[in-house]
């Protein structure tokens, strides 16, 4: 049970419930829940730190994609608690941002307990992340630097989010150089996450890809984050600073990604299926503060 009724609300669009909790050993540490699955982490005075990993690996391409500080435009597909947008905002001020959130309730919810900083260039529109993304503002035409794709209802992926029409969709947004990352959900076999990384592959000429080995060789539930790219991805440092995080990782590209791809299918709007639910014995354990 929640203690506080104002840190739970009822979201219309899919039914689920988000709650925030507060960390009791670590006031101001908070985890977004939705439906029960975690899905997001905020240290409302340290925005600069990444609690989950798969948050740290998305953050590595926040930093790597332009010069350190540099303001940038972002697109993030998924809202959560901000916490990526609090990050941008963080470390490189000045920065442009779109956040996309078919929950009108979550938004509410986060910023009325979580409050952005003051002056952020943060603009948020909500509906449905493809439908919104095809009529963002023509301005925004080639001048996106990263687009962030973090979409899931509950645990789970909708599947008109996955397929090569809906990435080709980002294609025009971004500027010469602009990453894609892509947070895909998998569990044994990676049948999901290699067609997601196939069809990154076909749409993109430049992709790899962030997992710690136990995920790599299929053998639990969790994430793998995705980057492409029109150019070659700017990721000299990208293999220290995933093998250095608290949760360490390893970057895969090109012939170990076509490995892992192993002749998995493009997913089409005709053929695409959300991404596989968890056990729910997987976040019976909660996050650290």
């Amino acid at each position: 049970m929640t203690a506080d009724p104002s840190l739970e609300r009822r979201l219309t669009a899919s039914g689920h419930v988000a709650r925030l909790e507060e960390s009791r050993q670590a006031p101001g540490s908070w985890t977004l829940y939705v439906d029960g699955t975690p899905q997001s982490h905020v240290e409302l005075e340290r925005p600069e730190w990444l609690g989950f990993e798969y948050v740290r690996r998305i953050g590595h391409a926040v930093d790597l994609v332009r010069d350190a500080g540099e303001p940038i435009t972002a697109v993030h597909l998924g809202g959560g608690a901000l916490t990526l947008p609090r990050y941008v905002i963080a470390t490189r001020p000045g920065s442009r941002q779109q956040v996309i959130e078919l929950e009108s309730e979550l938004v509410d919810l986060v910023r009325e307990h979580l409050p952005l900083p003051r002056g952020a260039q943060l603009r948020i529109r909500h509906g449905d992340a493809r439908e919104v993304l095809a009529k963002l503002p023509g301005g925004l035409d080639g001048a996106v630097d990263l687009v962030v794709v973090d979409i899931f209802s509950g645990a789970r992926t909708p599947a008109h989010v996955t397929s090569a029409e809906f990435y080709g969709l980002v294609v025009p947004r971004l500027a010469p150089g602009g990453i894609v990352a892509v947070n895909v959900a998998d569990g044994a076999g990676l049948a999901f996450a290699r067609s997601q990384a196939a069809t990154l592959s076909h749409v993109f000429p430049h992709v790899a890809i962030a997992a710690d080995t136990g995920m790599l060789k299929g053998r639990r539930f969790g994430n793998i984050v995705m980057y492409a790219s029109d150019a070659p991805l700017p990721f000299d440092a990208m293999p220290r600073r995933l093998a250095s995080d608290p949760a360490p990782a390893k970057l895969v590209e090109g012939d170990e990604l076509r490995r892992f791809i192993a002749g998995a299918p493009v997913v089409t709007d005709a053929t695409a299926v959300p991404s596989p639910p968890p056990a729910r014995s997987i976040f019976l354990t909660k996050p650290g503060g």
